[in-house]
Formats: C-alpha cells, sequence, structure tokens
C-alpha cells in the first residue's frame, strides 16, 4: 500500500468485490420489490423421464441457499473482512474468519427471519370441526326438533353457527351450550 491510502491489496480488493456484487444485487432486489416486482417465485419443479422432483424435497440446509441468503453471505462478508484488515489492521487469516463468520451470521439470521415470518401466514380458514367441547350462546331458539342459532368462539373469533339440540329439546336464547359435535356446518349441542 502506498502512503495516500488509495491502493488496495489483493485480499482487500477481493473483500471490495464481494461487498459490491452482494450488496448491488441486495439493492437491485430490494428495489424491485419496493416497486411492485415482488412476485420473484419460480418454477423450480423438474421432471426426469419418468421421476419429478420438487423443490419442498430439498433439505434445510439448501433452503438456505436463497437469493436473499447468497447476496446478505457477500455483502457481509466483504463489508466485515474489508473492515477488519483496513481499520482493524488485523491479519488476513483474522479478517477471513471474522468475514466467514459474519456472512454465515448473516445467512443464519436471515433464515430465522424468513421461517418467523413464515409462521406468520395462516389460511385464514376456519375448522368448525375444533368446535366441539367449546362452550357458547343460543342466538336464536332452537325449536324443538327444529335449528336455531349458536354463537361460539372458535379460533379467537365469534362465530354464529346453525344448531340443533343433541336430545331434541328446545333450547331458548341465551342460554349457555356445548358443542358435542359437528354435522356438515351444523353444530350439535346440550344445554349446560
Amino acid at each position: 500500500m502506498s502512503g495516500t491510502g488509495t491502493e488496495f491489496s489483493g485480499l482487500e480488493l477481493f473483500f471490495i468485490i464481494c461487498a459490491v456484487i452482494g450488496g448491488g444485487l441486495f439493492i437491485v432486489r430490494f428495489a424491485v420489490q419496493l416497486f411492485g416486482g415482488s412476485d420473484t417465485d419460480a418454477d423450480t419443479d423438474l421432471q426426469v423421464g419418468h421421476a419429478d422432483v420438487d423443490h419442498v424435497d430439498a433439505d434445510v440446509s439448501f433452503k438456505l441457499l436463497t437469493l436473499q441468503g447468497l447476496t446478505a453471505f457477500f455483502m457481509m462478508f466483504g463489508l466485515v473482512g474489508f473492515a477488519m484488515l483496513r481499520e482493524s489492521h488485523a491479519s488476513g487469516g483474522v479478517a477471513l474468519a471474522s468475514a466467514l463468520a459474519a456472512g454465515l451470521g448473516t445467512v443464519w439470521l436471515i433464515g430465522r427471519l424468513f421461517t418467523s415470518v413464515k409462521k406468520l401466514q395462516c389460511s385464514g380458514t376456519m375448522d368448525n370441526a375444533c368446535a366441539v367441547g367449546e362452550q357458547g350462546t343460543v342466538y336464536l331458539t332452537i325449536r324443538a326438533e327444529g335449528t336455531g342459532k349458536v354463537q361460539v368462539t372458535l379460533q379467537g373469533r365469534p362465530r354464529e353457527f346453525e344448531a340443533v339440540a343433541k336430545d331434541g329439546a328446545e333450547i331458548k336464547t341465551g342460554e349457555r351450550i356445548r358443542v358435542l359435535e359437528v354435522n356438515g356446518s351444523v353444530l350439535v349441542v346440550e344445554k349446560m
């Protein structure tokens, strides 16, 4: 290096190239997502002869190799490696080890982030079978040998269902009930 500090060693140049490529791709991907091009799914199914291979067959280690993970790895690998050489005056081995640890740590962190976000997804579909055993109130009187309406909290949300009494007796509005079974969309209930 010269006294001006503008020349880079081979290792510093390697770290700069990694940071520029990783950071550049990261920024491009972020801009595409920000301005409406966030549908970046690809059809990754493969047919070879009579065998089908689908991307869901991959193990966890392969799922970490996403575009976000790779760009983040190279960006952090380059930035930390360059900073260790330039600012901390660390040796090449220490800089490489630190850069590798930072890159792998970033990939791990992004993997955890995507796993957490995926857990937040919900289809919103209510499973009426979950109502069995729940308690509720009669909303519209269940007539003898007929139907009425009950209100039951299902999956954290109050819902109204058509209901019949197990013993065929009348259950008046406001009375407490327990769900015994589900027949299609009709609940079979008993008075509590």
